[in-house]
């Protein structure tokens, strides 16, 4: 005689809801929309219908507009400058080669799309900075842990090592400012030749002044 199949114990129901999944699919949608539109050029009943939820859903988890671009700015914008930027430079094996590392992804990816919206931090902090505090201690946030981050990189380069931290931090504010403008020209001309250009602009300039290793 065979034994009866044992009834399973303990089995989870299915989770129906899933609001952590809901909060990630709003912000996923306001970060892609807010580069292609803007924030001003996106409103909340677009994202509603771009992702089939309620009001009353949307606001649950973001209750005004604002409080959803500030979640975008923390949640998305810096964690991709971190994986765009910082952590590309840190891995390097020298600092200048961690640099044309990051315009060689950023150019093969473009080329790959054929098209360029820009720099999500760019366009966020040059259309809400002057709008309210809040974003622009958000986007000036970001902007100051990617300068401390390559800051910090630099003092293992040989001249790098010799300079004061403030020193450093100049530098990276400007590799900062070398990389915003050539993406900015780059998202007016639809073309990778002001990033190739600043990338063999910045490679010379490193070399210079030993930074670049």
């Amino acid at each position: 005689m065979s034994k009866p199949t044992p009834r399973r114990r303990n089995r989870q129901p299915i989770r129906r809801n899933d609001p952590e999944g809901l909060r990630r699919r709003i912000l996923d949608a306001a970060f892609s929309m807010f580069q292609a539109r803007g924030y001003n050029g996106t409103s909340m009943q677009d994202l509603m219908k771009a992702i089939e939820i309620t009001g009353g859903a949307l606001h649950h988890h973001f209750p005004t507009k604002s409080s959803l671009a500030l979640a975008v700015f923390d949640e998305r914008v810096a964690p991709a400058v971190r994986e765009t930027w910082i952590q590309p430079v840190q891995a390097a094996g020298f600092f200048g080669q961690g640099v044309q590392s990051v315009f060689e992804a950023i150019i093969s990816s473009i080329d790959a799309r054929g098209s360029t919206s820009g720099c999500p931090l760019n366009n966020l902090a040059m259309e809400l900075s002057l709008t309210d505090p809040e974003f622009r201690r958000a986007a000036n946030g970001i902007f100051h842990e990617w300068q401390d981050a390559l800051g910090e990189s630099l003092r293992a380069t040989r001249a790098g090592s010799k300079l004061s931290k403030a020193a450093r931090k100049d530098v990276a504010g400007f590799i900062v400012s070398a990389y915003s403008g050539a993406m900015s020209l780059a998202k007016a001309e639809q073309s990778t030749s002001p990033l190739r250009n600043a990338a063999a602009v910045l490679k010379r300039w490193l070399q210079e002044h030993d930074l670049d290793r």
